[in-house]
C-alpha cells in the first residue's frame, strides 16, 4: 500500500469515526439548522433519530479503516453515505459541498488499492450464473 494510500485511509478513518461519535453525543442537542430546506432536512434526520443509523456505520467503517481490517466492506459502507454527503450538498446546501469532496476523493484514493475486492460488483453475471 502506497503512503498516499495509507494516509488517506487513517484520514477517511479518523473523520468518518469522529463524525459517528460526533452524532451519539450531539443527538439531543443538534448543530443549528441551516436555512431554507437544509434546515427541515436536518430537523427530521435529527428528530426522527435516522442520524443514529448512519453514525453507526459512520463509526463502525470508520474503526474499520483505521484498524486496517475488512476494508473493502468499510468502503462499501462508506459509498453509500458519502453519496448521500455528496447528494444534501449538491441539492440542499452547496456550501458544504468542498467537504464531502475530499472526503470522495480519499475514498477513491483508499478504493484504488482494493480494485480487485471491486471487480466482481463489475461483471456482467455471477460466477458461473447464467443470464436467461
Amino acid at each position: 500500500m502506497t503512503f498516499a494510500a495509507m494516509a488517506s485511509r487513517v484520514l477517511l478513518g479518523l473523520a468518518f469515526t469522529a463524525a459517528g461519535v460526533s452524532g451519539f453525543i450531539f443527538i439531543n442537542h443538534p448543530p443549528p439548522a441551516p436555512p431554507g430546506l437544509a434546515g427541515t432536512f436536518q430537523d427530521v434526520f435529527f428528530r426522527s433519530r435516522w442520524v443514529l443509523f448512519v453514525d453507526v456505520i459512520e463509526a463502525l467503517a470508520g474503526t474499520l479503516l483505521l484498524a486496517n481490517r475488512f476494508v473493502p466492506l468499510a468502503l462499501t459502507l462508506l459509498a453509500g453515505v458519502i453519496f448521500n454527503i455528496l447528494a444534501y450538498h449538491l441539492t440542499l446546501m452547496p456550501a458544504g459541498l468542498p467537504a464531502g469532496a475530499v472526503v470522495t476523493v480519499l475514498w477513491a484514493i483508499v478504493a484504488s488499492q482494493f480494485r480487485s475486492s471491486f471487480a466482481p460488483l463489475l461483471a456482467p453475471t455471477a460466477d458461473g450464473a447464467r443470464v436467461r
